[in-house]
């Protein structure tokens, strides 16, 4: 059973899943592994994600793995409609590109009938979906995986107040994860949305990152590579100091929002960009969120000040404000990089969904001895997955000799 656009793009999606998997080597070694030894067989995975091509290769790992998987979308203009007609032909799914909250939501309840023993989550929508609506299925379930950083966020608040009834595994506190996908996958993808969604010259231009996380931070260096004139926004005093020791210009946000000329919002928080903000921009100003959910921009408060915007291109949406300035929405102020370009690439994404693969299977090997909270990946899965990328590149590295090891471990040597 499935809810998909149309069921005659799936030749086109089967084509483009093909394409991703190429670049997902390491992802490949553990689907070969999981066909031989099924180690997730009588396993039912709920899995509420992004529906792309690499989401694609981490849905056929899983159900290679003898996991019985029903997906839904994570964000309603994340779906790749032709990908999820092709996965309809083998695991149950729900999306549809740019599905209204009413049909978003009956989708996530779609993926829980199937009554998971594991959830996997993007964001979190399904967990909460699950803890709010549907109480009576939480005690069929041992665990859990997430893989961003606004999902893991509101799961430590759940856990911390007592309400989380499941262990889940923080996939996004794995390096092979953060590091690389928040950092490199962030930073490019983003960049390409806006341009592909704007075709504006990012050179000399002032781009305004507002958040310094690993995010962030690959956001900032791609716009510093294209030429862009970069300045941060911060809260945390560490963070903004890196980014001033890095280079880069810090300034409070009604500061930057006077000179910016894009903004880009990356902090999984609300109101980053708020009505303080958009009184001082300047004429022509562009605004994108990369943060998960479409709260970090006020979109109230630009329909308050502009009324209805005005469709200019395919992915901009114009406020004009009394005084005549011109502000312009990307994506509606949903995450820009898959609402106005393919997210991702597939080659940094084979390592956050090996981690989730992974995870997933430690998980149901140590779901009797986990606790109900949080847990980030194990050191082991996380060295694998680094060890695993490493040699599909071809990149050998050197080994602790073991007088290296001995002295390592000693505490008595000396200078």
């Amino acid at each position: 059973m499935s809810d998909v656009r149309d069921a005659g793009l799936a030749d086109r999606g089967r084509e483009r899943i093909e394409w991703a998997a190429r670049e997902m080597k390491v992802l490949e070694l553990i689907r070969e592994r999981f066909e031989k030894e099924r180690p997730l067989d009588g396993l039912r995975l709920a899995a509420c994600l992004h529906v792309t091509t690499e989401t694609a290769n981490l849905v056929r790992t899983l159900a290679a793995g003898g996991a019985e998987v029903a997906l839904c979308a994570s964000n309603p203009l994340s779906t790749q409609d032709d990908v999820a007609a092709a996965l309809a032909d083998e695991v149950h799914t729900f999306a549809i590109r740019g599905i209204d909250d009413e049909g978003y939501y009956r989708h996530i309840n779609a993926a829980l009938d199937l009554r998971p023993s594991i959830t996997m989550d993007d964001g979190a929508d399904l967990v909460n979906t699950l803890h709010q609506k549907r109480t009576d299925q939480l005690p069929e379930v041992v665990g859990g995986t997430e893989e961003t950083t606004t999902g893991v966020i509101r799961l430590r608040a759940m856990a911390e107040d007592g309400v989380l009834a499941y262990p889940v595994i923080s996939v996004n506190d794995a390096k092979t994860k953060h590091l690389f996908d928040n950092r490199f996958g962030t930073g490019q993808s983003t960049i390409d949305a806006i341009m592909r969604a704007t075709n504006l010259l990012l050179a000399g231009r002032i781009v305004v990152v507002m958040g310094y996380g690993m995010c962030g931070r690959g956001v900032a260096s791609r716009a510093r590579g294209f030429g862009a004139q970069v300045v941060i926004t911060e809260v945390d005093p560490v963070s903004a100091l890196e980014a001033a020791m890095e280079g880069y210009r810090v300034l409070p946000g009604r500061e930057a929002a006077r000179i910016g000329d894009i903004f880009v919002t990356v902090t999984g928080d609300t109101g980053v960009i708020r009505r303080e903000h958009i009184d001082l921009m300047k004429d022509g100003a562009v605004l994108a969120n990369s943060g998960h959910f479409d709260v970090e921009i006020d979109k109230s408060a630009l329909r308050e000040a502009a009324g209805e915007p005005r469709r200019l291109r395919e992915h901009v949406d114009e406020y004009r404000m009394p005084d005549g300035r011109r502000i312009h929405l990307l994506g509606e102020g949903r995450l820009v990089n898959l609402a106005a370009a393919e997210g991702h690439p597939a080659a940094v994404m084979d390592m956050s969904f090996a981690n989730q693969a992974l995870s997933v299977e430690w998980v149901a090997r140590n779901a009797d001895s986990l606790e109900r909270r949080v847990y980030p990946v194990p050191e082991e899965i996380d060295a694998e997955v680094a060890r695993l990328k490493l040699h599909s590149m071809g990149i050998e590295i050197d080994e602790l000799t073991p007088e290296q090891e001995s002295y390592l471990r000693s505490w008595e040597h000396g200078t």
